[in-house]
């Protein structure tokens, strides 16, 4: 079952009313995607890329498997200023390492503040980082990650989602929560169970039999499952979600991923700057 960006022409039935609602911030819609770096030819695949974030008109872009080195321009960089995006990239190796790999947040707001920590084990390689943004005089926190990717390797996933949970919670502010990334596990997976307990899963909250969609591609030989999430705390509400990069474009596919997007109303418990 495959959710088509099609689903947008829905969204102005359902998120109509509160967009309009005086001293509302508008509705916030967000897209997460694993890159897959520079494999299967990555000047193809990249304008299908843009061609389908520019049709989902995000205000976010969480991006992972982002890649740098002396013959690649980091591609979430090539990505923001395509799209005219701001850009904080996340990643374990150095400054001036010949080769930088991890984790970017892309926003059309300006980055207010940032934060970025080395996920315990640190023998994993594994980063998080968040960006603080502006909406309309209200914080919006913004957060991205990629855990452990063995199916054996929950114990580490688990691990990872504690310390995920410690950083979000030394670093979080006053503002709602938008948390994405490549979890690598299900959304029933035990070792994520403390982030589904606490924040919304909205491709899981809108769609009955979530559980039969996959967001990893099975033409690369992918089991299908489910392990693309975007999560929210309860001051935004999903009104719709979906996919993107789920078919081939002139028989090139955008990663081995599928891109998954959401968009959320703001409560009125967070509307007020």
């Amino acid at each position: 079952m495959l959710v088509r960006l099609g689903v947008l022409a829905l969204i102005a039935l359902v998120a109509g009313p509160s967009a309009g609602r005086a001293g509302s911030p508008p509705p916030l819609t967000a897209v997460t995607l694993n890159l897959w770096h520079d494999q299967h030819d990555w000047p193809a695949r990249l304008p299908v890329i843009l061609s389908a974030l520019r049709e989902a008109e995000p205000d976010v872009i969480l991006l992972q498997e982002v890649l740098q080195h002396d013959g690649l321009p980091n591609q979430a960089r090539t990505l923001a200023d395509s799209l005219g995006f701001h850009m904080e990239f996340f990643t374990v190796d150095p400054a001036d390492g010949p080769k930088r790999y991890g984790n970017a947040v892309l926003t059309r707001r300006p980055v207010t503040a940032r934060f970025e920590r080395k996920l315990a084990p640190l023998d994993d390689w594994r980063v998080a980082g968040l960006v603080r943004v502006d909406v309309d005089g209200r914080p919006l926190d913004i957060a991205v990650t990629h855990l452990h990717h063995t199916p054996e390797g929950w114990a580490i996933r688990a691990e990872q989602t504690a310390d995920l949970l410690d950083f979000l919670a030394e670093v979080r502010g006053d503002g709602p929560l938008l948390l994405g990334g490549d979890f690598n596990a299900q959304a029933d997976a035990p070792e994520l169970a403390p982030l589904f307990g606490t924040l919304t899963d909205a491709f899981g909250t809108l769609h009955p039999g979530a559980e039969n969609v996959t967001t990893l591609n099975t033409a690369y030989g992918h089991q299908p499952e489910r392990i693309d999430h975007l999560l929210t705390s309860a001051e935004l509400t999903p009104v719709a979600s979906g996919l993107l990069l789920d078919r081939p474009v002139g028989g090139v596919w955008g990663s081995d991923h599928f891109g998954v997007w959401a968009r959320w109303r703001w409560n009125p418990t967070a509307a007020a700057p």
